[in-house]
């Protein structure tokens, strides 16, 4: 399975776009950026595509994030590492099937 197009449209001087790329980058993942603020029709680009003004605006493939508090949401529910192509982190495997029979159970 091939990684995903992961795609942050952001300005050069935005904290929300920092924290964006460092998300992803602390997840191992790479991402194209596009700086709305060196090309207006990038930023009208980014304007169809989302229908927001603000950035950044993030997209995984097709599927639009939004911005970052949309993505750390997502990461906080545990669903952004499927979208990103990941496999869940060990402990986040171990609370979605619940402790092992053998461990809890009778002996």
């Amino acid at each position: 399975m091939s990684s995903p197009r992961v795609v942050v449209y952001s300005t050069a001087m935005c904290p929300y776009c920092v924290r964006a790329k460092s998300l992803l980058q602390s997840k191992g993942v790479e991402y194209e950026e596009i700086r709305v603020d060196l090309d207006r029709d990038l930023m009208v680009e980014m304007m169809q595509r989302s229908n927001r003004r603000t950035v950044p605006q993030i997209f995984i493939d097709d599927f639009h994030v939004g911005g970052f508090d949309d993505m750390a949401q997502l990461d906080a529910y545990g669903k952004l590492d499927p979208l990103l192509g990941l496999e869940p982190h060990h402990d986040e495997a171990a609370f979605a099937h619940g402790p092992d029979a053998s461990e809890d159970g009778p002996t």
